[in-house]
């Protein structure tokens, strides 16, 4: 730069520091780039402010009608005529919220206000963008007028029931047409404390042609449950994208690389708010539970179904209860609802929750094993169990019933049905001799051959039976990879002992071993009760008694036995530590053997 070009800017410079010919008062103009636009298109609002100071302006009035999606500023200085002008000037990209006439209203900025403007918005496709609530599906076309400013974009939305019971499930469906290129797109509809949200299912694609322009769809379903009776209203889905910027200079703008090349601008779009009438819990719905639904139903499933078990041995109720238009959360667990008589007790599985949509909208389901477990042989009678629900399409309470059952315990296995001794029957007669029908007491106290033959006989049967047995229990054994007999009893244990069983137990869980968590926890176990170990896993669900950790011992005796995957995690949480004494005496009626 030479000498002679530095001194008007040196001056404009110091003018500038010291405030020197700049107007004290500012005048503020607004502009917009143009005064009407589709529904979801955006528009440039341009502000102007003449004279010095630093404030901004308040822009809140403008959140009625619009949302601010992007600002730039700069500042401009003149010198001219010996005289210093400074004007600032500020961009702002506005999406209206809603078609129709929209008003800008004054901005106030350093104590001056803007000009007020008004701004044009079509609602496109013939009031496409409306909330089609009720059920209704497409929309008015007004044809001509509305073809020449149909939108490029726009949302329908509708409900299955605008008048839905309190906790009631509504599905809102909402479709989303476009015959532009959308990059980095992206639909939310945020819930309230009187509304829960959620979605459901994935998205559908789709196409649609409204006056003459075919359009892609997305269609998008949401689960709504309102939480209170009464009118509520929920604001409807938002859009935001980002478009091609066709009236950029960019040879690229409208082209598919417009995304990559920078050309796009914003685009918001508001659905319609949703409105909904809720009613309340009718007086005459009478049931523990509230379930409104358009339909219930309860199966049953009996493990083993001839329900005739020993002592000890679980017996599984199978319950699914499916119902429409509540989700698998809202149903009630069954578990709680049976009335069992003494003897019986109940071990409830953790429950599988689950909801899909289906034709008749959401489809909600609740499965559940229950183990039944006699501590006695006896008739038991189950009684039937009734669960009442509420009809939304006929507005009457109905009842799925589980109908009563009668069960047959058996004495524990390997337990004599009759204490009696048989009376030993009369040895065969040799071969040739004749044998007639006489008394048991006439037949012994004729003269018989010594029995010796046959009672070496029952020896040999016996001793090879004995050897049959051990043979299957060493082979048992090394299927289930033990090398030490589980239910021995240990010598004394000591406390790091005690503790590295208990890590060791619990690292067994974290892998799904069920045969190390089972022999660490038997070990822990009895070097935790040394004085009175338990003897095996059945001992242990005795001294723990409790409903939860009994059901998931159970559980790890069944995959030690009968093989299969095994998830550890829930008995290494519930089984973090052992009590200071067995909650129950060993001499208290014992259940019989959890599985052979």
């Amino acid at each position: 730069m030479k000498a002679g070009m530095k001194i008007p800017f040196l001056v404009a410079l110091a003018a500038l520091s010291c405030g020197l010919s700049l107007p004290a008062s500012a005048a503020v103009t607004a502009s917009l780039d143009r005064d009407e636009v589709a529904s979801g298109e955006s528009v440039q609002l341009v502000l102007q402010r003449d004279g010095r100071g630093g404030g901004e302006p308040d822009l809140a009035p403008l959140k009625k009608d619009f949302d601010v999606l992007d600002s730039s500023s700069n500042t401009s200085i003149q010198f001219v005529n010996g005289h210093l002008s400074a004007q600032r000037e500020l961009r702002l990209t506005l999406a209206p919220k809603h078609a129709g006439t929209l008003h800008v209203p004054p901005l106030t900025w350093d104590g001056e206000q803007s000009n007020a403007l008004d701004l044009t918005v079509s609602d496109g496709a013939g009031n496409a963008q409306g909330s089609e609530q009720g059920g209704g599906q497409g929309s008015s076309q007004n044809g001509g007028a509305a073809a020449a400013h149909a939108a490029h974009v726009f949302l329908t939305s509708s409900i299955d029931q605008a008048q839905p019971y309190v906790q009631a499930g509504v599905v809102l469906t909402v479709q989303l047409h476009t015959d532009q290129r959308l990059y980095q797109a992206s639909l939310d509809l945020p819930g309230n404390s009187d509304v829960l949200v959620q979605q459901v299912g994935k998205d559908q694609p789709g196409g649609e042609t409204r006056n003459g322009r075919h359009y892609d769809v997305i269609e998008r379903r949401y689960l709504l449950q309102p939480q209170r009776s009464g009118a509520l209203s929920l604001d409807g889905p938002v859009l935001n994208a980002q478009v091609a910027d066709v009236d950029s200079q960019n040879p690229f703008g409208g082209s598919p690389f417009a995304g990559m090349m920078g050309t796009v601008k914003p685009l918001r779009l508001h659905g319609d708010a949703i409105a909904l009438n809720v009613r309340p819990r009718p007086a005459t719905a009478s049931g523990r539970d509230w379930l409104p639904a358009r339909q219930m139903t309860l199966e049953e499933a009996w493990r083993p179904d001839s329900a005739s078990v020993h002592v000890g041995e679980p017996l599984t109720l199978h319950l699914l209860l499916k119902a429409e238009g509540l989700t698998g959360a809202q149903l009630p667990d069954l578990s709680t609802e049976l009335s069992l008589p003494d003897g019986l007790k109940a071990y409830p599985d953790q429950a599988k929750t689950d909801m899909a949509l289906q034709a008749a909208g959401i489809v909600g389901s609740r499965e559940q094993d229950i183990a039944l477990i006699a501590s006695r042989p006896g008739h038991y009678q189950l009684p039937a169990l009734h669960l009442s629900w509420w009809d939304i399409k006929q507005d009457v309470q109905r009842e799925v019933v589980l109908p009563e059952r009668t069960l047959d315990i058996l004495p524990a296995a390997g337990t004599p049905a009759d204490a009696t001794p048989a009376p030993m029957a009369a040895p065969p007669a040799a071969l040739g001799d004749v044998v007639q029908a006489a008394p048991l007491a006439a037949v012994a106290a004729s003269p018989a051959r010594p029995p010796w033959p046959w009672i070496g006989l029952s020896v040999a049967l016996g001793l090879l039976w004995l050897g049959t047995a051990v043979a299957w229990w060493r082979q048992r054994r090394r299927a289930a990879g033990v090398a030490a007999p589980l239910e021995a009893m240990p010598t004394a244990v000591g406390v790091p002992e005690i503790g590295a069983a208990r890590k060791a137990f619990q690292q067994a869980c974290r892998d799904n071993d069920p045969q190390a968590a089972r022999r660490n926890l038997l070990a822990w176990a009895r070097g935790h009760w040394a004085q009175n170990p338990p003897a095996g896993i059945n001992a242990l669900a005795e001294y723990l008694d409790d409903p939860r950790q009994v059901a998931l011992l159970r559980q790890l005796d069944r995959a030690c036995y009968s093989g299969g995957a095994w998830e550890g995690e829930a008995l290494a949480q519930a089984l973090g530590t052992l009590p200071a004494a067995p909650k129950r005496s060993r001499q208290a009626p014992r259940l019989g053997d959890l599985y052979p």
